[in-house]
């Protein structure tokens, strides 16, 4: 019953929470030319995104709210809290923590965290989802908002993906990551779906990217927030090329690529492979092609090679020895009928 309670509205209704617009009421005339306005040109897409980053956070909340129905938000020392054991986070320190901070500290915790008694530690607990708001506080020294509920594995990492998910402020790799973790740690692939809010394809592509390029090379690009699917799922196709691995760890620790920031290494590991991928597709150009040849009586056979600079003709057989012999003292021959031969097509094309 215990799961029940909890994941009611959460699961089941989960796809509600970004579809409250009160669609059973129309809106008013002023509404509509609001919306036609902004519709146009950039400043409609500015505003667009604005209004989708307000709605993911009101549907963070309403999962927030559904979890705290009936239950006692309390005040924690942040000491006696562990993060989840499972991470969902490539980043710790950025701009968006410190905003987070300062505005705690001017006008405190606005929704409480959700944590859990500690599975194997009395007396302490561990976070399902806000880590940020913990260390925010703790760093603040001052309590946690908190609900404390009981929760099994599975719920709590399907609150703390949800949450995440909701809250839209993961980026793309990081949920990746995150989902890997999940199937690495054995939990079933509907587990991961519902803890990501994501489909079967989905959760399956996710995997693929993990599959394919290296953790360390993952963990050494970072977040890379504006980086979308596409263009992670098209560089993981990359490391199918033989010892790219190998080649893209040694890159990754590089001081010009520990420097930059996360979105500049993804572009930056891009060119150094597509560079790598191109210099051995020319080396391979390179390569001469060989062919062989031989008489039908078997008499003579050879080996020919031709590197567009080079041209090399290996014979062998019985008569092998003569037949090098009497190509050698024809070269002039053989050269002046070559050299007919080319002025005659010439003069054909003329």
């Amino acid at each position: 019953m215990a799961r029940k309670n909890l994941l009611s509205g959460l699961m089941d209704d989960s796809k509600k929470f970004t579809a409250v617009n009160n669609e059973d009421e129309p809106p008013h005339k002023d509404e509509k030319q609001q919306i036609t306005y902004k519709g146009i040109g950039a400043l409609g897409a500015v505003t667009r995104s604005i209004d989708a980053l307000a709605a993911k956070a009101d549907a963070a909340k309403a999962i927030e709210e559904k979890l705290a129905t009936g239950e006692t938000v309390i005040d924690l020392d942040p000491t006696l809290i562990e993060d989840s054991f499972v991470t969902d986070r490539l980043a710790h320190t950025d701009e968006q923590f410190r905003e987070l901070v300062e505005a705690i500290r001017l006008r405190g915790q606005d929704s409480p965290i959700l944590v859990r008694p500690h599975p194997q530690k009395d007396g302490r607990y561990q976070i399902a989802f806000g880590h940020r708001r913990a260390r925010a506080a703790k760093e603040l020294g001052r309590p946690v908002r908190a609900v404390v509920k009981k929760l099994d594995d599975r719920d709590h990492v399907i609150a703390q993906g949800q949450e995440n998910s909701a809250r839209a402020d993961l980026s793309f790799i990081e949920r990746t990551m995150f989902a890997d973790k999940l199937d690495t740690l054995g939990f079933d692939r509907e587990t991961i779906m519902s803890a990501l809010s994501a489909d079967k394809t989905t959760v399956s592509k996710m995997l693929s990217v993990t599959k394919r390029i290296p953790a360390e090379v993952l963990t050494a690009i970072g977040a890379a927030k504006t980086t979308g699917r596409d263009r992670w799922h098209d560089l993981s196709v990359k490391f199918e090329t033989e010892n790219i691995a190998a080649r893209a760890i040694e890159f990754t620790s590089s001081e010009e690529f520990e420097t930059a920031e996360p979105d500049a290494r993804f572009d930056m590991l891009v060119a150094f492979i597509s560079r790598r991928q191109q210099q051995t597709s020319s080396i391979a150009t390179l390569q001469p092609t060989a062919r062989a040849w031989q008489r039908k009586d078997g008499a003579v056979k050879a080996k020919i090679k031709d590197d567009g600079k080079q041209f090399t003709i290996a014979l062998k057989a019985e008569k092998a020895s003569a037949f090098g012999a009497y190509i050698t003292s024809n070269l002039d021959r053989l050269y002046e009928a070559f050299e007919k031969t080319q002025n005659l097509t010439k003069n054909g094309d003329q």
